[in-house]
Order: structure tokens, then sequence, then C-alpha cells
């Protein structure tokens, strides 16, 4: 009998602890996530402001796309371990839906702070959106990003085709990342934030 209330009470802890029961109404749920699409939309608008600042071919690299995805990113180094975390969204250009989606990777490496970047995805055709949005996308292969300066001019052109019908802008808040990893960065969508 003790071993069953003992069972009990930790399922229960479990239960409550794990996300299950918010104590939040349907309504109180259905506007933070409003709330959340909103800002998400916002922060989709502030990052290709700061990418056509830096990259003014990259407007029309989107505007002709089957469509892109923005994300913003913190990552933290401490020490040997990293990880990162981020949120965003896609956008479809042909039917003006957007799917909003988050990111996540953890890896071991040298190093010490956190950063804060964004990452724009720009989708050549609907197969590589679709994929991307729908099957989620993990960056496993080693899919680094490295800027190129141009002989005319100096202009940067930091657009990298990371897989079939996908190029990838990286930016800080200061500019282009000149390199930036995305191995084992997981891209998936967000199944309450899709909800209408």
């Amino acid at each position: 009998m003790q071993h069953f209330k003992l069972i009990f009470t930790l399922a229960l802890v479990v239960l409550l602890f794990s996300g299950f029961w918010s104590g939040k109404s349907k309504k109180e749920i259905k506007e933070e996530n409003q709330k959340e699409r909103v800002e998400r939309i916002k922060t989709n608008h502030e990052t290709l402001q700061l990418l056509y600042k830096y990259a003014p071919e990259a407007k029309d690299m989107i505007y002709y796309s089957y469509g892109y995805a923005t994300f913003s990113n913190v990552g933290v180094n401490l020490v040997l371990f990293s990880a990162e975390g981020g949120k965003g969204m896609a956008h479809n250009n042909k039917t003006g839906i957007n799917s909003y989606m988050n990111m996540a990777s953890g890896g071991v490496g040298f190093g010490l702070g956190v950063k804060d970047f964004r990452a724009v995805f720009i989708f050549e055709n609907k197969k590589a959106y679709d994929t991307f949005v729908n099957s989620g996308w993990e960056a496993n292969a080693q899919a680094d990003v490295a800027a190129k300066y141009e002989e005319n001019g100096g202009a940067i052109n930091a657009a990298e085709t990371v897989a079939p019908g996908v190029r990838l802008y990286k930016l800080t808040q200061t500019g282009l990342a000149l390199q930036a990893t995305i191995q084992g960065t997981k891209y998936w969508k967000d199944e309450e934030l899709n909800k209408h």
C-alpha cells in the first residue's frame, strides 16, 4: 500500500509539472497563442529588414522564392558545451499562409558566452518548403555558411545552399555572420501555435 501511494504521488507530480495541466483556461491559452503569433510576425519583419540592410540582393530572392522562414536564436557556450534555442515562422509566398516553428541544437565545443543571431531560409520550390515545414528539418551534415567577398566593390553574398532548393543567411545584430554553423540543429512545427 505504501508503494502504491508513493507511485501515485510521483505520477501526480510528474503530470502536474509536465505541462499537461497549466491551470489556464482555453480562452487564456488561445489569447497567449495569438500574442505569440503576433510577436513572431513582428520578429519576422525585423529580421527581414536587418537582412535587407546587410544583403539587399536578398529582397528579390525572397520575393521570387516559393517561401521563406525566419528564426530568432539565442546560443549559449559554457566552456565545453553549447546549446541554442529559438523560434520563428515559415511563410508560403504562394498561399500567404504562415507556419510557426521552433528550433534547437546542442553540441560540444570550446567557448564561453551568449550569442544572439537570426537565420533566414529561402526555399526555391514547393518540395523544399513542404519538407522543411511539414516534416521538420535537421542539419546533420556539416552545413557551414561562409560569406564571400566579391571582386566587384567588395559586396558580401552570404546566402549559401544548405540542402537542395534551400539557401540560408545567418545574421547577428551587427550584420551578416561571416561563418555560421547549423550542424546538429533541428527545426520543427509548433503544433500549438498552428492550431486556429
